[in-house]
């Protein structure tokens, strides 16, 4: 779905729905796109404490991404969603 047609749903349904309904409406989407086996639960502190250790292990390592790199790929992406929305709306 483009970034537009996510933004004009996004202003119809506050335009259309109570601030008590969106929030329901958000919570039945999370727990939709959960699935009924995948819940949410905690970290732990040792799973915390793992991920930062692997995530300073990468960076030590040069395996990071730079800012500006990643909004030229999501920005490339949504472009190319875009296009193909068009193109299949001809």
């Amino acid at each position: 779905m483009s970034t537009a047609t996510l933004s004009n749903l996004r202003d119809y349904l506050c335009g259309t729905l109570s601030t008590s309904d969106m929030i329901w409406l958000v919570e039945e989407m999370k727990n939709f796109m959960r699935g009924p086996e995948e819940k949410l639960k905690p970290y732990t502190m040792e799973e915390l404490n793992a991920r930062i250790n692997q995530s300073e292990r990468d960076i030590a390592e040069g395996r990071v991404y730079e800012f500006d790199e990643v909004m030229h790929e999501l920005e490339e992406e949504f472009a190319h969603e875009d296009a193909l929305e068009m193109a299949e709306a001809v």
